[in-house]
């Protein structure tokens, strides 16, 4: 007797793969691949802070009266950077430090700007 019924064999499809990876995964992954470029790292950071964001707390004092304690915050990132650099830390320390004054300064320029 022949069988009538067949068991169903639907084609599944692949679905696609969910990038399960937040953000701080892809900042680790990111530092990582540039650890060879660590000591680059440190000069851009240093050259890029000295040009934009030293002269920052002289503009924003002097024309938008903010507090003198944004030259402390200015100066303390930075040389927390030169500490960092110069110490033997190591690329992703360099990079977060550098990304935590970008934020830092960008936040504070913002927010006496308005």
């Amino acid at each position: 007797m022949e069988q009538t019924i067949s068991a169903s064999r639907w084609p599944t499809q692949s679905g696609q793969k969910i990038n399960l990876q937040n953000l701080h995964q892809k900042f680790n992954a990111f530092c990582d691949s540039q650890a060879g470029n660590r000591t680059a790292w440190f000069l851009f950071a240093l050259v890029f802070q000295g040009v934009f964001f030293l002269p920052l707390p002289a503009v924003l004092i002097y024309y938008f009266d903010a507090p003198v304690a944004v030259l402390a915050i200015t100066l303390g990132l930075f040389f927390a950077n030169i500490i960092a650099g110069m110490g033997g830390a190591g690329i992703r320390t360099l990079l977060g430090f550098f990304a935590a004054s970008l934020v830092t300064n960008l936040l504070m320029f913002i927010l006496f700007l308005l």
